[in-house]
């Protein structure tokens, strides 16, 4: 267990990128754990599961995705060692209006406004694909569904669905929009990694 606290200041590459998948392949992983709010803070001080105290100080703006390599030590003499971020995504809400769609315009479009109405009213953030709407949690289950339920919507039914199943059914710019681009890798300009071999 290292006991002095690390400083990071740049991202090494992603366990998902195929030279950084083939290097972890039989290396020691201690993994940092983040949710989703974590992972969007460029500045961060954290202790790995293995007990590692990092302190994050990454460049504005730059935000670490599940799969980022924020250690590489290929001399360990036992294996190489890394440290991986691991991101719990929040769970969404996923309204699903396919018996809407099925019905009258008129419906439709009621439903469809006063859907817009409530969830801007909350100020929650939303994304339409096909006729599924998807919310992001900003705020308790509980008071997510009391909203819906209150405002006793025809014809659409509504569940809560953990983050990690929606992202494949999302192009990578609308899982962006619900995460922060905290759900994976993203493309990533090629940068000096100083000794990573």
């Amino acid at each position: 267990m290292v006991t002095a606290m690390l400083l990071i200041e740049q991202v090494l590459g992603n366990a998902a990128e195929p030279d950084w998948s083939e290097r972890l392949t039989g290396a020691r992983l201690d993994v940092l754990e983040l949710d989703h709010w974590e992972a969007q803070k460029s500045r961060l001080r954290k202790h790995t599961a293995g007990g590692t105290e990092l302190a994050i100080s990454l460049p504005r703006g730059t935000f670490l995705h599940n799969g980022d390599i924020l250690l590489w030590d290929a001399q360990v003499s036992a294996a190489p060692a890394a440290v991986i971020v691991r991101v719990r995504l929040r769970d969404v809400m996923v309204v699903h209006l396919d018996e809407v769609a099925q019905g009258s315009i008129e419906l439709a479009l009621r439903t469809c406004v006063e859907l817009g109405h409530a969830l801007g009213n909350q100020h929650w953030p939303a994304l339409v694909k096909g006729d599924r709407v998807f919310v992001p949690l900003t705020v308790d289950r509980k008071v997510m569904a009391s909203v819906m339920q209150t405002h006793g919507f025809e014809g659409i039914r509504w569940e809560f669905l953990p983050g990690a199943d929606v992202v494949p059914y999302l192009a990578p710019h609308e899982s962006r929009r619900l995460f922060g681009g905290a759900e994976g890798p993203v493309h990533r300009h090629p940068h000096a990694h100083g000794d990573a071999s």
